[in-house]
């Protein structure tokens, strides 16, 4: 008996190999068949690697699938020194893995620019593939000891990639899988007539497996009651993208999404390297491109039923409330991460000799002087309080708040440097259009502008107010001359 489900006007079979939408990046827009599907390109998400992993696994028999890649986006946004601008990687992973293929154990990728890797491990492999190649992907559980993955391209065989030792897998399944930049892409997992090219003897695709051979992958929260959101809260190098990031591998059932200028930064690498070690450009505009992508990331988010942690310092009650808000019915909890102050600034030296990550000092005072721990209530369901309890938290916030204003401009003059998020009408992030863009519209975002800088300090909404009442006054003051001057002639 086949367990039916309706989605998006289409009545599909549960027992189909498909990309759902709980499976993917926020930014990878499975078009509605589920099996094809494109990133986001435009800005910032131009930089970005996008994943998707399908529903059914396979730890058995010799199975197979077929990918096409339909098209390479223009993004001639990006500057003409960005590497590799349109490339596919395409594999097997478990489904405890991330979106990221090939960037750790149990996740085994080959790319378009030559290259398989596993571990964040590359090695020259196959050919290079691009625009309209057809890429055949096959896993052999049947021949021995070791587990093989081997490539094809337009039907010439690669050879096999990876060998894996049954032991090592302990029959846990792999899952179709593939990491995107900047190309739409199409699979064929056995639902099409016929294949793009004839499959090796012996091979079945994955979507003619019988169904107690496959495994179904871990299946998203069925309504939004039974979504979690825990917003971190918190100075910078405080700890908590490392409590976040902890708490997700401790609990990996939940998939959480982290939302984050670090999880971005994680999906912008090139040949696995972060940006800063091998970037030539300017780091504050890619540090703004990556903002940008996470406040539309942001308000996708609160669309979907899945279960986030939104690593920012939101320590504004303004921005805790607003950030909140969209997420109405969702589990909203608080994760306060305020350790002494000794600790923070041990933090921040070791963050900024690892990781290049400098906050400004004035961003930091602005910040303390704001620090408003937060309250169970209206918008919260709970807040924990992970270092200092909430007693001691309350004396040292204090202490920052004095510390900040003591520092800062008089309050009266201090600017509302609220930090990023939701700012109903006003928001500087364009609008998230599930019909897709204007001019061809991949991405489905309207390009409408927003200068938002800075990740963790909001900008100058008082500045655009102030100018644009001057040049109101300005525009009425010339009105009134040039009526004079009619009225005299």
């Amino acid at each position: 008996m086949l367990t039916m489900i309706f989605k998006n006007g289409l009545l599909l079979t549960f027992d189909e190999v498909l990309f759902f939408a709980d499976n993917c990046d926020l930014h990878f827009k499975v078009s509605r068949d589920r099996y094809s599907g494109y990133p986001l390109t435009i800005e910032g998400f131009a930089y970005l690697w996008s994943g998707a992993r399908a529903s059914y696994g396979v730890n058995k028999g010799r199975v197979c699938f077929e990918m096409k890649i339909n098209e390479e986006i223009s993004v001639k946004h990006l500057p003409s020194s960005e590497p590799d601008p349109h490339v596919v990687r395409i594999g097997w992973s478990l489904d405890t893995c991330n979106t990221q293929l090939g960037e750790e154990p149990f996740s085994y990728g080959y790319g378009g620019t030559g290259k398989k890797s596993s571990k964040c491990k590359f090695e020259d492999y196959g050919e290079k593939f691009g625009e309209n190649d057809v890429l055949g992907c096959y896993i052999d559980f049947d021949s021995g000891e070791e587990v093989e993955m081997a490539f094809s391209k337009n039907g010439k065989w690669l050879d096999v990639a990876f060998r894996v030792s049954r032991e090592e897998l302990a029959e846990r399944p792999l899952f179709p899988h593939v990491l995107v930049k900047n190309c739409a892409i199409e699979f064929n997992c056995g639902q099409k007539e016929e294949p793009f090219f004839p499959l090796p003897e012996g091979y079945t695709f994955i979507q003619n497996v019988p169904l107690e051979n496959r495994m179904r992958g871990t299946v998203g929260p069925a309504s939004k009651a039974d979504c979690e959101l825990l917003m971190m809260v918190g100075l910078p190098a405080s700890g908590k993208t490392t409590w976040a990031l902890k708490h997700a591998e401790e609990h990996p059932a939940k998939k959480y999404n982290i939302l984050g200028t670090n999880a971005i930064m994680e999906k912008m690498k090139v040949m696995g390297l972060r940006r800063q070690k091998n970037y030539s450009g300017r780091w504050d505009v890619l540090i703004q491109q990556a903002t940008q992508c996470l406040n539309r990331l942001i308000q996708i988010a609160a669309r979907k039923k899945r279960n986030y942690i939104l690593d920012q310092t939101n320590v504004y009650g303004s921005a805790q409330r607003r950030k909140m808000r969209p997420f109405e019915g969702f589990q909203r909890k608080a994760i306060v991460i305020c350790p002494t102050d000794e600790d923070l600034k041990e933090r921040t030296l070791k963050r900024t000799d690892e990781e290049g990550k400098d906050v400004p000092d004035h961003a930091v005072l602005e910040m303390k002087a704001n620090f408003v721990l937060p309250e169970a209530g209206e918008f919260l369901d709970d807040v924990t309080f992970i270092e200092l309890k909430r007693e001691e938290a309350d004396t040292l916030v204090k202490q920052y708040n004095e510390e900040g204003r003591k520092a800062g401009p008089p309050p009266d003059k201090r600017f509302d440097n609220r930090q990023g998020g939701f700012r109903g009408r006003g928001a500087p992030y364009q609008r998230y259009d599930n019909r897709g863009g204007p001019q061809g519209g991949r991405g489905g975002y309207q390009s409408q502008g927003g200068n938002f800088r800075g990740g963790e300090v909001e900008g100058f909404c008082g500045i655009y107010l102030v100018l644009n009442v001057i040049s109101f006054c300005v525009l009425v003051s010339l009105l009134n001359c040039f009526c004079f001057t009619l009225y005299r002639v």
